[in-house]
């Protein structure tokens, strides 16, 4: 079976893709998940795609079937599966340097990267300084750190926040309950306020701003009013537009809050860009569509495009004050460094950012107007390839639709396009902003068509 890692770089045509020869999962694949289901922990796999190789928005599988990659490999193939930037920059680094514990000594990538992303990150300060590390979990854990480093015990995060599954980033995490199942007790001191999702909230407020404004009258009145000293506080947590939670874009209200509650308490705001950063959502950083410049980030996903790398971005004032308080063995590891290098460069050059944001438009053109015509469509939402189709029973009562979300992507898959769920309800469409648009195109009929067959379905 070795001979499934030994093939060429994957060719294909843009008119034959999705190209579909097997059941979903094939022969072979069925033989691969076999031997992963008995040697392999559990984790979340829930797609039948064993895949092989892949180009920019192809996937092939072992039996041969071309997918559309309508999920980037949960937003990291933002410049395209092995792309030629990255793959010469990882070639680089395995004919010179792997690894050389840089955060024990010091190599000419880490200080190269950590100058560029300073550069472009909007930190609250004149520049800002980077401590890398391996995954987004673990860029969360290096700003939990920092923010206690510098000021009281307590956090602030949100309903439906996807931070990581480490034991410390997971007490941020607020979006399934299986998550934190057995894992009682999380690093204490996190208190969780409701995110501001326009579409649905307690209050039922139609009005997105008045949802910001609600949910900074929550922190306020309840946590910093009743349960926390506000000079005990941290940091508030929070993602520009959630991810997990359900692809929820907030008001511009809500961030014009959290600014006053920094300015009011002098609470550090954390902005956590692992997906929703490196121009997924037709901006280099997702918060650059709100005009708030926060104190902390962080980054991976992306970052790295497959490598694996991540990023906290502070303040400069905010650093440890003496050596030892953090590290990591491979952080900043050369390999993966000069892969994030190669995927700025790249964004850069074919200015990524704006190409997302008008294949968003007009996605999210098509898209509406399939919700016109299909009542199981509750609201579809987004910022540049970052969208999402929230699937309902019920316009007015809103409720979830989750079985029928979870057909419409396993017929979806049949077809040869790749999608992925999130929230209770919610088909995400966040493919790599360097897909063809005619597959992109392709994917979002096929996916349009199946939630009318679906719809038709469930009113028989």
């Amino acid at each position: 079976m070795y001979e499934d890692l030994k093939l060429p770089p994957l060719e294909y045509k843009v008119d034959e893709v999705p190209k579909i020869l097997t059941d979903i999962p094939g022969p072979k694949a069925k033989k691969y998940i076999e031997i992963a289901n008995k040697y392999n922990a559990r984790s979340t796999r829930e797609i039948p795609v064993v895949a092989r190789r892949a180009k920019n928005a192809v996937v092939e599988d072992v039996d041969g079937n071309l997918f559309i990659d309508m999920a980037a490999a949960i937003a990291v193939a933002n410049v395209g599966h092995n792309n030629p930037y990255v793959v010469e920059r990882i070639k680089r680094a395995l004919d010179t340097m792997i690894n050389f514990a840089a955060h024990d000594f010091y190599t000419v990538g880490i200080a190269l990267l950590a100058q560029k992303l300073s550069e472009l990150a909007p930190i609250n300060a004149d520049y800002a300084k980077v401590f890398f590390v391996n995954s987004g979990t673990e860029s969360v854990e290096a700003g939990i750190k920092i923010a206690r480093h510098n000021r009281g015990p307590y956090f602030i995060a949100f309903y439906r926040a996807f931070h990581g599954r480490t034991m410390g980033s997971l007490s941020l995490t607020c979006s399934k309950p299986v998550h934190r199942k057995t894992f009682y007790s999380t690093m204490p001191g996190v208190r969780h306020a409701p995110y501001p999702d326009p579409y649905r909230n307690p209050r039922h407020e139609e009005n997105p701003e008045e949802v910001g404004k609600l949910a900074i009258e929550f922190i306020e009145d309840y946590i910093l009013g009743h349960a926390v000293d506000p000079e005990e506080v941290a940091a508030i947590v929070f993602e520009p537009v959630q991810g997990e939670g359900g692809y929820i874009v907030p008001p511009k209200s809500f961030f014009e809050g959290l600014e006053r509650l920094r300015k009011d308490y002098g609470i550090l705001l954390f902005d956590d860009e692992v997906q929703a950063g490196m121009g997924r959502t037709g901006k280099r950083f997702a918060i650059e569509h709100f005009g708030l410049r926060p104190d902390i980030m962080t980054l991976a996903k992306a970052l790295g495009g497959g490598a694996p790398i991540g990023a906290t971005i502070i303040r400069p004032d905010l650093d440890f004050k003496g050596d030892g308080y953090h590290s990591s063995t491979f952080g900043g590891n050369n390999l993966a460094v000069l892969a994030a290098l190669g995927v700025i460069d790249y964004m850069k050059e074919h200015n990524l950012p704006e190409r997302a944001a008008k294949l968003g438009e007009k996605v999210m053109k098509r898209l509406k107007e399939a919700q016109e015509e299909i009542e199981l469509i509750g609201d579809v939402r987004g910022l540049g390839l970052m969208i999402g189709v929230d699937l309902v029973k019920d316009r007015k009562t809103k409720a979830y639709a989750t079985e029928e979300r979870d057909k419409v992507i396993l017929n979806a898959l049949k077809r040869g396009v790749i999608f992925l769920p999130c929230g209770k309800s919610v088909v995400r469409i966040a493919p790599p902003l360097t897909i063809e648009e005619e597959l992109l195109m392709k994917g979002v009929e096929i996916l349009i068509e199946e939630i009318k067959k679906v719809d038709k379905e469930r009113k028989k």
